[in-house]
């Protein structure tokens, strides 16, 4: 039987904080116990924010955390060819549509429909069907160099998964070892984005691509991310990929109890090394379960 393989897949649009750390050590802890390979990714289609020196600091707070890999690092960016192949197959089965509306056009149209309905990130489901363009249409606006965004027809999509697979869902494994039966949801998300026209690929697309031709047999990550794994299951279908078992463990919290991320100004691992916090430390504070009410980082941050 070949070895399972788990993988930490951070972006680097920004430094890695005690939330990054504690699903890396998770990852590394679950893969030394089982045998198992231990795959780091980069995740950087985003352009705009991700940059060298982010994934060079990334290297370096895993180094010393007495992390360790194998090479080469896959990075999403040398591999366009392959999301757009996963494109061209959901577009052979008429599954996706270029749409043009700008999330100004969103805001509007929901704006004036009471009670519309949130995806479970919180954002409005997308409100213009399909139907209101005609293929034609779209096909003229895509040549005359419109900018837009190619989205998966969620109800077409879902009703051919369902004709496939049967009910969808996946495996989930608790900290306990149990597997446990999950039944996916994909119709909550609406009609996602799997790619715009300057970048042929959304994180959706990419990771179950990127899990599939790794061979990840273990995808451990935060509970943030266990509402998407229903959008996954539904690509790993329609794309003929396989499943993976996932686990999705605890967040650590702010004081405010928010997640820890770069957005809200989360320490970084960096900013605690310089101040004389130890690897040993990071460890045992990231993996250790938070008290209610407590800041994950309030014990790590030197007076």
């Amino acid at each position: 039987m070949s070895r399972p393989v788990f993988r930490f897949a951070p972006s680097p649009n920004g430094q890695l904080h005690l939330g990054h750390a504690r699903s890396a050590l998770i990852n590394d802890a679950l893969a030394w116990a089982s045998g198992a390979r231990l795959l780091l990714r980069i995740e950087d289609i985003d352009a705009t924010r991700c940059r060298p020196e982010f994934e060079a600091g990334i290297y370096e707070d895993l180094a010393w955390l007495g992390l360790d890999w194998e090479r080469p690092v896959r990075r999403q960016s040398q591999h366009f060819a392959d999301y757009r192949s996963a494109l061209a197959r959901l577009e052979a089965l008429d599954l996706i549509y270029p749409s043009f509306e700008t999330r100004g056009d969103i805001r509007r149209a929901v704006a004036e429909r009471s009670g519309w309905p949130s995806d479970p990130d919180g954002a409005p489901l997308f409100p213009f069907p399909r139907a209101a363009l005609s293929p034609a249409e779209r096909t003229r606006r895509v040549a005359a160099g419109e900018p837009y965004a190619l989205r998966l027809d969620m109800d077409r999509a879902h009703a051919l998964a369902v004709e496939r697979a049967g009910a969808l869902g996946w495996q989930e494994v608790d900290a306990a070892g149990t597997v446990r039966d999950i039944a996916a949801d994909p119709l909550a998300w609406g009609d996602i984005i799997l790619a715009r026209k300057e970048v042929p690929t959304s994180y959706h697309l990419a990771v179950v691509v990127d899990d599939a031709l790794q061979g990840v047999t273990h995808v451990v990550r935060g509970a943030d991310l266990k509402a998407a794994t229903s959008v996954h299951r539904l690509l790993q279908v329609l794309l003929s990929l396989p499943a993976p078992l996932y686990t999705h463990h605890a967040l650590l919290l702010d004081a405010e109890g928010r997640k820890l991320s770069k957005s809200i100004g989360s320490r970084s691992l960096a900013a605690l090394r310089a101040e004389g916090v130890t690897p040993d430390e990071v460890r045992r504070h990231a993996l250790e379960p938070q008290r209610v009410g407590e800041s994950a980082e309030s014990s790590l941050v030197r007076k």
